[in-house]
């Protein structure tokens, strides 16, 4: 298991690469070019302004997380084949600085939805919590101003500016179903894998966050099933998952330990954090101590050690705590609490 810790790049990020530096076992940053649109190539030389600022410190730059994909490509308009030769030129660009792999999510419209981004916990701490019923009943405009009402640390994948024609976006995707989704996703496959072989860059799929549809938009990487009919659309090491244990365990059906065990040469990546289930359906985010949530984290670390997992891993969403000013879920105390825990029970199954 190689430790990497999630970083939004300078000056839009509180934690600093010199505090990760010093997370023990912390070996690379998992980073990307935020500024851009999707759909726009990712332009060299600013990727080698970043690798030269990881240099600096001794981290590498393996990870990116993500390459946006463009909505075109999604709906399968005609256009989308424009947007799939910018990816493809910028797979071949974060090649030249070792990336190996790219994890990236075929979910409209929104990446992953929470209703409150600073949900207090018994303890005192704040958390990302999603309420069933919000959602069901909110405006997705109203939900859009509420992740956005903070200026200074706008959230990956609800970018004021990608979701400014919500309306058209919803529109476009009246009358696509799964099955559409998924012939999308394939189109999008059969292009981009062969290239990634080509460069020696893992592609890994983010499941949808939460794992269910919201808004009636169509969603597809959410089960053990839907896991393994994706993972069939191109026979290739190339074609991988990004394992979240937050996403996909927000559906009390998935055995992420199973999965795991199931899909072990396919996973480049791991996301581990811990939720907190409700019967009716909410949920909120938590430490990584198993006795806080309701994810079996010592069980996913003991499937990851029982393959031999030799792919990436990072903490997840922490929580907010010691009065931390930070971006919500990506402060620096709560993800590096969440490392020693993850790495003591590594080490205990090593020793074992």
């Amino acid at each position: 298991m190689r430790m990497v810790f999630r970083w939004f790049g300078t000056g839009n990020d509180t934690v600093s690469l010199a505090q990760i530096r010093q997370i023990p076992g912390v070996e690379g940053i998992v980073w990307a070019l935020h500024h851009l649109p999707a759909g726009e190539v990712w332009p060299l030389e600013e990727i080698m302004k970043v690798k030269e600022e990881a240099d600096a410190f001794g981290l590498h730059l393996e990870v990116v997380e993500s390459v946006n994909v463009h909505e075109d490509i999604k709906l399968g308009r005609p256009s989308r084949d424009r947007y799939i030769e910018n990816y493809k030129q910028t797979i071949e660009h974060l090649a030249k600085v070792g990336v190996k792999t790219i994890c990236y999510n075929f979910m409209p419209v929104f990446d992953w939805v929470r209703t409150d981004l600073h949900k207090e916990l018994p303890d005192g701490s704040t958390a990302m919590f999603y309420e069933k019923q919000k959602i069901d009943k909110i405006d997705p405009k109203e939900l859009i101003n509420k992740i956005n009402e903070n200026p200074n640390f706008t959230m990956p994948g609800w970018e004021p500016e990608r979701l400014a024609h919500l309306s058209k976006l919803f529109e476009s995707y009246r009358g696509v179903t799964e099955e559409h989704l998924l012939e999308n996703l394939k189109y999008f496959l059969d292009e981009i894998i062969p290239v990634a072989e080509r460069y020696g860059i893992r592609m890994a799929l983010h499941p949808d966050d939460p794992p269910w549809s919201i808004f009636g938009l169509p969603r597809i990487v959410g089960t053990h099933d839907q896991l393994r009919r994706i993972l069939q659309l191109v026979d290739s090491p190339y074609h991988g998952l990004t394992l979240c244990t937050g996403s996909l365990g927000a559906n009390p059906q998935n055995d992420l330990a199973a999965m795991i065990r199931e899909f072990a040469d396919r996973i480049p990546f791991v996301h581990i954090r811990n939720i907190r289930r409700y019967d009716n359906g909410d949920f909120i985010e938590t430490s990584h101590r198993v006795t806080d949530g309701s994810i079996d984290i010592p069980g996913v670390v003991r499937a990851l050690h029982e393959v031999n997992f030799q792919g990436y891993a990072r903490p997840d969403h922490g929580r907010q705590i010691w009065d931390e000013e930070c971006r919500p879920g990506y402060g620096l105390y709560d993800r590096a609490l969440g490392i020693m825990y993850l790495w003591g029970i590594w080490d205990s199954l090593q020793r074992s």
